[in-house]
């Protein structure tokens, strides 16, 4: 059970942001593996509060986590921190802050790092979600650059090692007691300087390019379900592996049928003689017409079920069944021969109508 984010910062609900960054510096500070060597338990609150902060000052995912807790987070794939490494790598600016130079540590320049996730909002239709469909989709995202292969240096060019860190990414600098392996200011942690940039990606390696992905949708999906398809993100840096994407799916209304866990529901209307005589009647279902007869005397609101005619089970063999509620029509237009009649029939049942 994670924390709460706001009693992991020791902030209120309404603080602004200027206020949990100070908070993060004061925890951050306190909790640096560096101060801690070998300390476990300062490395795991070191990291909830970089998720913490992560999370507050970032006014979506506030947002979000304000309305839904750590399940919204989840939803939309958010997954917090793998590790020490990851936590320097996002907030080097704030350990520059913090320590007064260009990050409290840094990964080295080769190490994997994961791509990001990505998110796709979905509508399929009722029948789609109800038996499953296939979908193409076209997304967007950063892939290895086609004109410089990834090198982020202008075809013809290469790039140049940092004459700074010679290469390491790192330069270490000392400040009281400890020493911190800091992000190298000059090259950012790459360990090269682009002097040339390719004018596609403009130096970063990676551009915007557009894919066509297949998604493929269970039978029995329902509204609001999220599909997750593994290495379809964002590319990763230096070998790291790939982000996923994730689907959620929202389905449209039916014009005639509602949907109770794997149960369709229905409402049919028949007449005032149907009712009192009984009938058999057409019901459209979700793969054609079925006829269901309607015993004599059956009054408003009576439910019918038909076993097997509902949504398939998303997770096992059968489907649900489909709920029938029969409406009884009142005519309202009749002619004198069947109001003559009508009076009859009271007359016959002792009825009083006047």
């Amino acid at each position: 059970m994670r924390n709460d984010y706001y009693t992991v910062l020791g902030v209120e609900r309404d603080a602004s942001l200027e206020e949990i960054k100070k908070c993060y510096r004061k925890l951050a500070m306190q909790y640096h593996p560096d101060r801690n060597p070998g300390n476990k338990e300062a490395e795991e609150k070191f990291k909830e509060a970089a998720e913490a902060y992560e999370v507050l000052c970032d006014s979506e995912k506030r947002q979000i986590y304000d309305r839904f807790g750590h399940e919204g987070l989840n939803g939309m794939g958010f997954r917090g921190f793998s590790g020490v490494d990851d936590i320097f790598s996002s907030f080097s600016d704030i350990f520059g802050d913090i320590f007064g130079f260009g990050g409290g540590r840094s990964r080295s320049r080769t190490a994997a790092r994961p791509g990001a996730d990505l998110r796709y909002d979905l509508e399929i239709s009722f029948m789609e979600a109800a038996f499953g469909t296939t979908k193409d989709v076209d997304i967007q995202k950063y892939e290895t650059c086609q004109e410089c292969n990834g090198t982020g240096a202008l075809p013809g060019t290469a790039p140049e090692t940092c004459p700074r860190c010679r290469g390491r990414g790192q330069v270490t600098q000392t400040s009281g007691f400890f020493s911190i392996s800091s992000t190298c200011p000059q090259c950012r942690g790459e360990g090269r300087i682009i002097t040339d940039p390719c004018r596609t990606c403009r130096g970063t390696g990676r551009s915007l390019m557009k894919k066509t992905v297949s998604i493929k949708i269970p039978a029995g999906v329902e509204p609001g379900s999220r599909l997750r398809l593994r290495g379809e993100g964002e590319q990763g840096d230096f070998g790291g592996p790939w982000g996923d994407l994730y689907v959620f799916l929202d389905v449209k209304p039916h014009e005639f049928f509602q949907r109770s866990q794997d149960d369709v529901v229905c409402r049919m209307s028949i007449s005032l003689a149907q009712a009192a005589l009984g009938a058999r009647i057409d019901v459209p279902t979700l793969e054609g017409t079925e006829k269901l007869k309607i015993p004599k005397g059956t009054q408003p609101g009576k439910l019918f079920r038909l076993k097997g005619k509902g949504i398939p089970h998303l997770r096992g063999y059968g489907r649900g069944d489909q709920i029938i509620e029969t409406t009884v029509v009142v005519p309202t237009d009749l002619n004198r021969k069947q109001e003559a009649l009508l009076k009859e029939f009271a007359k016959l049942r002792g009825e009083s109508i006047d």
